[in-house]
């Protein structure tokens, strides 16, 4: 399984950019994406930037990867998600996340006939 790193540039260089993240820095290659700048956000997969992320989403994301670490290293309850996970969602906001209708009960689509 390959999991996504979000890391800050640093510093860029042809093809590559300095970046850290995690508490660590690392050397990546930058060819998948357009023009990166010091300072944007990104995902790493296999020392490759593969998408930039604002900063936001990299918080999100280092959040789950708390959690799993921590269950990996056996802890258990003692770190929150900074964000609500999709499988908390209730009906409504998962097709407003997927940008669909909301789904009308029963009682509000029935009419009485005049």
């Amino acid at each position: 399984m390959c999991i996504g790193i979000p890391m800050q540039i640093l510093s860029i260089e042809p093809g590559h950019a300095i970046c850290s993240g995690r508490g660590e820095q690392r050397r990546v290659r930058t060819l998948l994406v357009a023009e990166p700048a010091v300072g944007d956000w990104v995902l790493v997969f296999l020392d490759s930037v593969r998408e930039r992320i604002d900063a936001r989403r990299a918080a999100e994301i280092d959040a789950t990867l708390d959690l799993l670490a921590a269950a990996q290293g056996g802890a258990e309850g003692g770190t929150a998600a900074a964000f609500a996970l999709p499988s908390a969602a209730s009906t409504q906001e998962l097709l407003a996340l997927c940008g669909q209708p909301p789904l009308r009960l029963a009682d509000e689509t029935t009419e009485s006939p005049s």
